[in-house]
């Protein structure tokens, strides 16, 4: 007898071919049979009638590492059917951590939930405190670069010395040991920033050689955009590993239309023989951290020496006459394409532009922002309203190109609803599911689901997921074709997607007829 039945479905298999009408039928936690099985006896039965059948999404690039342990349901994520999440992105990941800079470890994390410690040193033993209390869902892991340059050299900005190289090459080793499946890069922040090409790519051997990927925001998303490609490329080429372009973008108005050459450099990388892929998300907007629109000199030795220049009149000087270089501004932006996202300490201005914040604070934007960042001791949030709905459209019909949410897991209530975030967190996979494969065909619903699943899949090894066949694991996600879709908004972010009805994580109903079971059948995944 079955365990449990998703009977009545159409199902997507993952593959990027069309729904069938058939059932799925699940023994502990994977998929015993696909097909009519209206004669097998089953402990339990999902009614998916008038339901799309698929696998559970898979977000190749999220942030969620730190807020899934105040938020173990992963409550955002899950109720997009999403039921793996790839974390330790954009060159930041909990672990290793050195004991010489556990502080500032701390003051780089972007969110550290009440009561939490930095105990930890190895990724083996951060890895074991997510599945110590349960997950809702599955987690892989990445390794940041700008972790290990912390382990290894601190917020020190200069080339390693050969032993501090050999230290960050041993440590992700290490960490591919622990069950990593590759490295990031965050070449826009500090310290991945102070990196060259050719240190990136001696740690990039370590994760190549145990079998794992590159994945990179890449150094620069506006002017330099094609030498930004440029350079993933080459290390990919030349540390001998699979690479993702990470939510692959042209930043800046005057950079529109060029995220078409981008995908033309993958294309030809590809023909060289290179696996090369990219993801994206279905907004015109980013977020970063408020410290990103600084000069990345003025975090050199972390984020207490960064607050210590803003605090000196002199040098504060230095940096308002830098700040057209840095790595946002550059761009091209006005004041009022930058929204602030989070600020705890002035939550009266979530949700406000800051040329507004300027006028109502009687202040240059300039110095407004750097007294944000001092309030929030650099951990503030923004949204950049800087992308081009073109570009976006040409990215999600690339066959190279999956999805990622660049999101974390939050909630609608508690402290995770806090502050007024990107609604990526909320929306993403419905959003490309609803309005851009149902709503304005830019792609077929099939291709929109295998670039969430089978595609996905691939890229981290998991052969026994992201598609539905005997065999697979039960990750499983029925969802209505008609009514999914995307609620949450830049003005009221923390709203749940509609249209999600039933979510299996490893054979367990995690999402059933729309609510949380409050199941945590999450774990660690390791590629193949």
């Amino acid at each position: 007898m079955l365990d449990l039945k998703i009977a009545g479905g159409h199902v997507f298999d993952g593959t990027g071919m069309p729904a069938v009408r058939a059932d799925v039928g699940i023994t502990g936690e994977g998929i015993a049979m696909v097909g009519d099985l209206a004669r097998e006896s089953a402990g339990q039965t999902l009614d998916a009638s008038g339901l799309m059948v698929a696998p559970g999404f898979i977000d190749m690039h999220s942030h969620s590492d730190w807020r899934l342990f105040g938020n173990r349901r992963a409550e955002s994520k899950i109720r997009q059917g999403v039921t793996t999440e790839v974390v330790g992105n954009c060159g930041f990941s909990p672990a290793p951590v050195s004991p010489e800079f556990r502080e500032d470890m701390r003051g780089f994390a972007l969110y550290v939930p009440p009561g939490m410690d930095f105990s930890w040193v190895s990724v083996k033993d951060f890895l074991r405190r997510y599945e110590e209390e349960g997950l809702a869902l599955n987690v892989a892991q990445l390794i940041g670069h700008g972790t290990l340059r912390l382990a290894a050299m601190g917020f020190a900005r200069r080339p390693p010395s050969a032993k501090e190289l050999a230290t960050m090459r041993g440590l992700m080793e290490a960490a591919m040991v622990d069950g990593a499946c590759g490295l990031s890069t965050g070449l826009i922040y500090a310290p991945g920033s102070y990196a060259e090409t050719a240190e990136i790519v001696e740690i990039a051997k370590g994760a190549g050689a145990a079998g794992g990927f590159y994945a990179s925001h890449i150094r620069g998303e506006g002017a330099t955009l094609l030498d930004a490609v440029a350079e993933a490329i080459r290390v990919g080429r030349e540390g001998r590993l699979p690479v993702q372009v990470s939510h692959i973008k042209a930043a800046g108005r005057a950079h529109w239309g060029r995220v078409g050459d981008a995908l033309a450099l993958i294309d030809g990388a590809r023909a060289e023989g290179l696996d090369v892929m990219a993801d994206v998300y279905p907004y015109t907007a980013s977020s970063t951290t408020i410290r990103t629109l600084l000069p990345d000199w003025v975090l050199e030795g972390g984020i207490e020496a960064m607050l210590g220049r803003l605090r000196d009149p002199a040098t504060r000087g230095r940096i308002q006459a830098d700040m057209a270089t840095g790595p946002v501004l550059a761009r091209g932006l006005e004041w009022s394409d930058i929204m602030i996202a989070s600020a705890p300490s002035h939550a009266e201005i979530e949700g406000l532009r800051l040329d507004e914040i300027a006028r109502s604070w009687g202040k240059d934007p300039v110095e407004a922002t750097f007294d944000v960042i001092q309030s929030e001791k650099g951990r503030g949030n923004i949204i950049l309203f800087q992308l081009d709905e073109a570009d976006l459209r040409r990215a999600l019909v690339h066959p190279r190109v999956m999805i990622g949410s660049d999101g974390s897991s939050l909630a609608t209530s508690g402290p995770m609803a806090d502050g007024k975030p990107h609604p990526r967190s909320y929306g993403t996979f419905p959003r490309v599911l609803g309005r851009y494969a149902r709503d304005e065909r830019v792609l077929p619903l099939e291709t929109a689901v295998h670039k969430m699943t089978g595609l996905p899949a691939a890229r981290l090894g998991l052969g026994d997921r992201g598609v539905i066949r005997p065999g697979a694991k039960a990750d499983i996600v029925a969802f209505s074709r008609e009514s999914v879709r995307d609620l949450a908004t830049y003005e009221d972010p923390h709203r749940y997607a509609a249209g999600i009805s039933h979510v299996l994580v490893n054979g367990r109903t995690v999402i059933k007829d729309g609510e949380h079971t409050g199941s945590l059948p999450g774990r660690v995944l390791r590629s193949t």
